[in-house]
């Protein structure tokens, strides 16, 4: 019953400006975006494909911006196969969401080990704000082999070890971890400026 909740997420809406066409627009200027993402078990550096994926990058960025991943959890955690988090807090509510995005799955990324893909129902366009890293190629999950797909929008860069440490934890029924794995934040990291002449 868990495990099938966590693949639901409420359909609710954030603050109103978190939903301004103009920010969401200029969220992704370049064609690649790195974040720094801080979690208990330490930190992850990814690398977001916006020439690919630019509605997923678009719409996770809005999440990192509002500080929506912030003390959020990795509530589902299965070996061999994905962790998957950005949608409850730490006391396992259910946060709120913007609407849900069209699926890019169909954009030549594939599931591989390190890769970040958006979670979803069975609704191929109902991803939100929940993500999940890739463990092995999951080549199941890639547009047209059994289904649309899941998007693929980025991939891990650093910090793989610690995706691995989340991997083996022990988790309860349901694929819920036994310890709070926690994402502490997500935030991009910024590229010092290179003077022109």
């Amino acid at each position: 019953m868990f495990a099938a909740a966590c693949l639901f997420v409420a359909q609710l809406s954030l603050a109103a400006d978190s939903t301004d066409p103009g920010k969401m627009e200029a969220a992704v200027t370049a064609k690649t975006v790195k974040l720094l993402m801080k979690t208990n078990k330490g930190n992850i550096e990814l690398e977001l494909d916006a020439a690919k994926a630019p509605v997923s990058v678009e719409n996770f960025l809005t999440y990192v911006d509002s500080q929506h991943y912030h003390n959020t959890l990795f509530h589902r955690v299965i070996p061999n196969f994905m962790i998957q988090g950005g949608g409850y807090t730490q006391d396992m509510r259910q946060k709120a969401t913007l609407p849900p995005i069209i699926n890019e799955a169909d954009n030549g990324l594939t599931n591989v080990r390190g890769t970040l893909a958006m979670a979803r129902r069975g609704d191929k366009d109902s991803a939100t704000s929940q993500f999940f890293i890739n463990l092995t190629n999951n080549r199941f999950l890639n547009h047209g082999y059994r289904d649309f797909g899941y998007a693929v929008f980025g991939k891990v860069t650093a910090g793989m070890d610690v995706v691995d440490a989340i991997a083996a934890v022990k988790t309860l029924p349901g694929d819920q971890p036994v310890e709070a794995i926690v994402i502490e934040s997500v935030e991009r990291i910024v590229e010092p400026q290179t003077a022109s002449k």
